[in-house]
């Protein structure tokens, strides 16, 4: 077991045998190309063998990345449980770089809590791409900001808070500068406008390039973690999972709250009255929309939506009866209306009498009852019931 603390500068590794759990031999490399090829050399003395690296995914992801890459055996130990066995162990926890490889050697020895380190060059290329998308939005609002400030100087009665760089450049092409200062300022906000439409075009195309390599990943972190003890019932938040979907779904959540006439506020509101905190009530509807998301997911990558209703095909048409003989009877054809006659005065006043019963019953009724747009209007007076 070859155990490796990270740093940013050097790799110190501990040679352990996983039988006895002794050291072997520690040696200490530089963190470059050179110092890489010494650990491997310094590797290949033991055939069989596998890696520990503390914190795979923070300060040992370069280190751990390129022996996967070589088909070497990674295991990623967390700092926290490489603390835990340093704390614990003889010595009373001296803190060097070879104690730190020797707590990693451990805890991988163990094998509680730890992992195999596999290939994510996907995952690393959306994290680079995404943290450099950010750094271009910060830039560009603070060039917003900048621009605001000098275009308010410019114009009389300042100007408003929403401004898009369309809006600017017809805003700046009607000034005219009254002085050399005014023209100092013109000059800047047009430089700060070409740096708006300059990042305006990066950021687009690294949005493109995140939307070709961007996959779902259904272990989000919005499942809560059972902290029960005795009889009270309590769940905690959980920090694992992929925390940048995570962070999406909660920016959705919050927004879903904020919006009163929304469904989540009413899921939100519904989960409120069964006695939830607001935090609790909050992950709950972040669990809802997860699967909302997921099932959104599922539905574009078949090319039809069933659960929610597709938008290209149509529901099927009710019928207009919804009476229950008209499920098991064939619907009867309707008789053609008799021609209206003309209408008098009296049978205007008497025209509630063609509902009397003695009518109805001369004539079946049909199964279904007409609308009130279908059916015949008729003003004659009925004729008098006979009677055996």
């Amino acid at each position: 077991m070859i155990a490796v603390d990270p740093h940013k500068a050097s790799n110190t590794a501990a040679v352990l045998d996983p039988v006895t759990k002794t050291v072997i031999e520690s040696a200490r490399f530089a963190n470059s190309a050179d110092g890489y090829g010494q650990l491997a050399s310094f590797a290949a003395r033991w055939a069989q063998r596998r890696w520990a690296v503390e914190g795979c995914r923070g300060a040992g992801r370069s280190l751990a990345q390129r022996l996967v890459a070589d088909g070497e055996t990674v295991l990623d130990v967390p700092a926290k449980l490489a603390a835990r066995v340093r704390v614990y162990s003889r010595g009373h926890g001296r803190k060097t770089d070879k104690d730190d490889a020797v707590s990693v050697g451990l805890a991988a020895l163990d094998g509680t809590g730890v992992l195999l380190v596999a290939r994510d060059d996907a995952l690393v290329s959306l994290r680079l791409l995404c943290d450099r998308r950010e750094e271009l939005t910060a830039q560009r609002t603070q060039a917003v900001c900048r621009l605001h400030r000098l275009l308010a100087e410019l114009t009389l009665g300042g100007m408003r808070r929403e401004l898009s760089a369309n809006k600017a450049q017809a805003l700046l092409a009607r000034i005219r500068p009254a002085g050399d200062v005014a023209a100092v300022r013109l000059q800047i906000a047009r430089d700060h406008l070409a740096d708006i439409r300059a990042l305006d075009a990066r950021i687009k195309y690294l949005g493109i390039q995140i939307a070709a390599l961007v996959t779902f990943a259904s272990y989000n972190g919005t499942a809560p973690i059972d902290v029960s003890s005795g009889d009270q019932i309590r769940h905690r938040l959980s920090r694992a999972g992929n925390r940048r979907i995570n962070h999406a779904l909660h920016m959705m959540a919050v927004t879903q709250i904020r919006n009163r006439g929304s469904q989540g506020r009413a899921y939100y509101e519904r989960k409120r009255l069964e006695g939830k905190t607001g935090k609790e009530s909050l992950r709950c509807l972040k669990r809802r929309l997860s699967d909302l998301v997921y099932y959104q997911l599922i539905a574009d990558r078949r090319g039809t939506i069933k659960k929610c209703g597709s938008p290209t095909t149509g529901r099927p048409t009710p019928p207009a009866c919804t009476s229950p003989t008209s499920r098991h009877q064939p619907a009867r054809p309707r008789p053609a209306p008799r021609p209206r006659p003309a209408s008098t005065p009296s049978s205007r006043s008497t025209g509630a009498a063609a509902s009397s019963p003695a009518s109805r019953s001369s004539t079946p009724a049909p199964s279904c009852p007409p609308t009130s747009s279908t059916r015949p209007k008729s003003s004659a007076k009925a004729p008098p019931a006979t009677h055996s």
